[in-house]
């Protein structure tokens, strides 16, 4: 799902996004997942944007761990179904959109810009002469 550039989105689509949010974290913390890929494995769900008319959902999920990403949200996406039939049932929406789901690499993208911007300051104070 991509966004339109220039528009942000609308104040349903983030309540909605938000709610789905809760409810695939309540989910996810019950264990109800039988997959063996996500046996044991916590997963936080960053965020969850919607497509302008509400039928398709993208979650950013992280693992907690270090568990392999791209494996568990390939395991996300094989129970997408069983997941919105959950949703549907736990918020009582008249459309539960369609799920998908993305490794969230902001931290990873966060990490990397710290460390870049710690290292440009190192060498900021290594070349002052002290």
């Amino acid at each position: 799902m991509t966004r339109q550039h220039g528009t942000a989105p609308s104040q349903r689509q983030l309540r909605v996004g938000e709610e789905i949010r809760h409810a695939l974290a309540r989910i996810l913390a019950r264990g109800e997942l039988h997959d063996p890929e996500l046996f044991d494995v916590a997963i936080t769900v960053t965020e969850v944007r919607l497509s302008p008319d509400l039928k398709h959902a993208t979650a950013f999920v992280t693992p907690l761990g270090g568990s392999d990403m791209d494996r568990i949200v390939a395991a996300l996406g094989r129970a997408a179904p069983f997941l919105q039939g959950r949703i549907g049932r736990e918020l009582r929406l008249r459309f539960t959109p369609a799920l998908h789901f993305e490794a969230d690499r902001s931290f990873d993208e966060a990490s990397k810009i710290d460390r870049l911007l710690h290292e440009i300051e190192r060498e900021g104070d290594g070349g002052n002469g002290g």
